[in-house]
C-alpha cells in the first residue's frame, strides 16, 4: 500500500471522537456495542455509517432435525469464547415434543466442558474479559431465577470466571433474553407451533444471525423469509461464520455488511457516466 493508505491510530474515546466529526474522514465503521455504535452514527452527521453491533442469537430446534448435532452445535455456539460473541447462541427454542431429549443431550454436552486457564489447550471455557461483566452475568441470571425462571446448570461465578449456564421457564422481557448477555449463558424454552418459535425470535431489539435445526426445506424458507436478521444459518447455529459471506444485522443490530465484497461495497460511491457521443 502507498504510504498513508493504511493507519493504526491508538486514541482515547474522547480523541476518537474527534475522527467521526472530522469532515475528511468519509466513511465510519465501527464494531462494538449498539449503545456506542448509534451515538456514533447520531454524530457523523452525513457520514455513510457501517455498524456491526451486538446481539442475541436465537436458535429454533425442531423436532424433526438431528437433536444430537443440534445440541452440539448448540453447546460450541453458546460457550465458545465464554459467549463472547455478537453471534453466540443465547436463546434456544425447541419443539415440545423432542424438549426433553433435546434438553438432556444440551446438558450433558455443557457439562463435559472443562472450565479454566485459556493458556491450557484442554480448556473449553475461560474467563470473561473483565470480571465486571461476569458480575453483572451473574446479576441477570439470579434476577432471572427470582423471576421464576429455572436453572439448568451451572450459575456459579468464580472471579471472572462463569459457569457455562442455562436457563429454562424465562419470559421474553427477561434480561437473560431481551439484551445482549455476552457471557456463558443460554435459556432454553419450548414451543408448540413453528410459527409461534419464529415470533419469539423475532421479540427481540436485536436481529443479527438466526440458526434453524430442521430438515424441511419448506421450514427453512419460512424462516428465511419471516425472521428479522441478516441471516439465516440452516442446520447449524448463528455463530457460523465465513469471512466472504456478508455479514450484519439490522434493527439494533447495525447497519450495513461486512465480509470482503460486501465491505468493499459499502465503503464504494456508486459513479455514473452517461455518454451521448454524435
Amino acid at each position: 500500500l502507498p504510504d498513508g493508505a493504511f493507519n493504526v491510530l491508538p486514541l482515547s474515546n474522547e480523541d476518537a471522537g474527534l475522527l467521526v466529526t472530522d469532515d475528511r474522514i468519509k466513511l465510519i465503521s465501527f464494531t462494538g456495542s449498539a449503545p456506542v455504535g448509534w451515538d456514533l452514527k447520531r454524530r457523523a452527521g452525513k457520514k455513510k455509517v457501517v455498524l456491526e453491533l451486538g446481539g442475541n442469537a436465537g436458535v429454533i430446534v425442531h423436532g424433526d432435525a438431528d437433536l444430537a448435532w443440534a445440541a452440539e452445535r448448540c453447546v460450541t455456539g453458546g460457550f465458545a469464547y465464554a459467549g463472547q460473541t455478537c453471534i453466540s447462541v443465547q436463546r434456544i427454542l425447541a419443539e415440545r415434543p423432542a424438549f426433553a431429549k433435546f434438553r438432556d443431550l444440551l446438558l450433558a454436552g455443557v457439562r463435559k466442558l472443562s472450565i479454566g486457564d485459556p493458556m491450557d489447550e484442554t480448556t473449553d471455557l475461560g474467563p470473561l474479559i473483565r470480571e465486571r461483566d461476569a458480575i453483572r452475568a451473574e446479576e441477570w441470571i439470579t434476577a432471572a431465577i427470582q423471576d421464576g425462571a429455572t436453572l439448568l446448570c451451572g450459575g456459579k461465578r468464580r472471579g471472572p470466571i462463569l459457569e457455562p449456564t442455562v436457563l429454562t421457564g424465562t419470559r421474553p422481557d427477561m434480561k437473560v433474553n431481551c439484551q445482549e448477555i455476552f457471557a456463558p449463558v443460554v435459556t432454553l424454552e419450548a414451543y408448540d407451533d413453528y410459527s409461534q418459535a419464529l415470533r419469539l425470535i423475532n421479540e427481540s431489539p436485536y436481529g443479527l444471525q438466526a440458526g434453524v435445526f430442521t430438515r424441511d426445506a419448506a421450514r427453512i424458507f419460512q424462516a428465511f423469509e419471516e425472521l428479522e436478521v441478516g441471516g439465516v444459518i440452516a442446520g447449524d447455529v448463528p455463530s457460523f461464520r465465513i469471512d466472504h459471506m456478508p455479514y450484519g444485522g439490522v434493527k439494533d443490530s447495525g447497519l450495513g455488511r461486512e465480509g470482503l465484497r460486501y465491505a468493499i461495497e459499502d465503503m464504494t460511491e456508486p459513479r455514473l457516466l452517461v455518454m451521448n457521443l454524435r
